[in-house]
């Protein structure tokens, strides 16, 4: 999506694609979703996304329903840290121009992003997993995706 939004000049870089109206998010998501399954035509493809995206106008699915049918994906993994690690990742990396969020925000996202997970694995009939990435864990963290997507 982002690669998209640059190419027409809607954005500079990905923080400022959430900042988009939801209306031109979802033509994006049309788009990237297009792109993606051509490519998956020819190779497996690993999509890194959010489940949901947190608007001014609430909560967006990263995966609406046309993306959904589109690409028809095999497995839903959700990677998550505890809510103050997330801070302190935010606060301390500088290439990034993040929104401030609170623990209590953060878990609420959580939550929707499981739940949306739930709903958008329902529709495809794909598997959900869930690991945990906490700091200084990195090996194990990765180790558990590789052994996912075997």
């Amino acid at each position: 999506m982002t690669e998209i939004a640059i190419e027409e000049k809607l954005v500079e870089n990905r923080d400022e694609l959430r900042r988009l109206s939801p209306d031109i998010q979802k033509i994006i998501q049309q788009k990237a979703a297009k792109r993606i399954k051509e490519k998956a035509e020819f190779e497996n493809v690993i999509l890194d996304t959010h489940c949901t995206i947190f608007t001014s106008a609430g909560f967006l699915p990263g995966l609406p329903i046309w993306v959904l049918e589109e690409l028809l994906p095999d497995t839903f993994i959700i990677v998550e840290a505890n809510p103050d690690e997330i801070i302190y990742r935010r606060l301390s990396d500088t290439t990034r121009n993040r929104d401030i969020e609170t623990v209590k925000s953060l878990e609420l996202h959580q939550e929707m992003n499981r739940a949306a997970s739930m709903a958008y694995a329902t529709l495809t009939g794909a598997t959900v997993k869930i690991i945990q990435n906490h700091d200084n864990h990195l090996e194990s963290t990765v180790s558990k995706l590789v052994e996912i997507l075997k």
